[in-house]
């Protein structure tokens, strides 16, 4: 048989972990924000985030073995989220691969909500996972089908949740306000 994989995201503290279909990024620690906190474009000079995310797989079912786990788009973000705007993913540039986070290290978002979150690589307020790492984030562009990012290198034999992808969205004082177009990200495994 094969194993039962689903995406789930992590908010809260303690962290509780939804089953999730589709993501929003907003200025909130929820997974289903809907309409309410939306990301705001700052004032001139000005860079604005939304909350972060973690994303993992959680695994179930009757299976071997799990391993590999990788993170992808299609390496075109088709958002306005001004000059310098990006859709980022913590990034262990200092300790290395994998770039994921453990759920041990899992960090609850914040910031002022319903207008902006704190950077990931801040120095105060950052995810304490990345931080302190050079570079503590990456622009989700750099990865496509064909170089992936590694997000967890365990190897998992039985019902877990892996680590977790954490993305936040930047935006800079020449973004365009409003709902922005569907975008694909994609998680990879390998299996036995």
């Amino acid at each position: 048989m094969a194993a039962t994989v689903n995406v789930v995201e992590g908010n809260g503290s303690p962290v509780t972990w939804t089953q999730i279909t589709s993501a929003r990024f907003c200025t909130a620690d929820t997974h289903n924000p809907g309409s309410s906190n939306p990301c705001i474009v700052p004032q001139s000079g000005e860079t604005h985030y939304s909350y972060w995310k973690h994303h993992c797989l959680d695994l179930s079912g009757d299976f071997t073995q799990i391993d590999n786990i990788r993170f992808y788009t299609d390496g075109s973000i088709g958002w306005t989220l001004g000059t310098g705007g990006e859709v980022r993913v913590g990034f262990r540039g200092t300790n290395g691969e994998p770039h994921g986070c453990p759920e041990s290290n899992y960090q609850q978002a914040s910031g002022t909500e319903g207008t902006t979150g704190y950077a990931i690589e801040d120095n105060t307020n950052g995810h304490d996972y990345y931080k302190n790492e050079s570079p503590a984030t990456k622009n989700v562009e750099n990865y496509t089908s064909s170089s992936s990012l590694l997000v967890d290198n365990n190897t998992y034999t039985s019902p877990s949740k892996t680590y977790s992808v954490v993305l936040q969205v930047k935006l800079t004082d020449d973004a365009t306000q409003g709902a922005q177009p569907a975008e694909t990200f994609t998680f990879t495994w390998d299996e036995i």
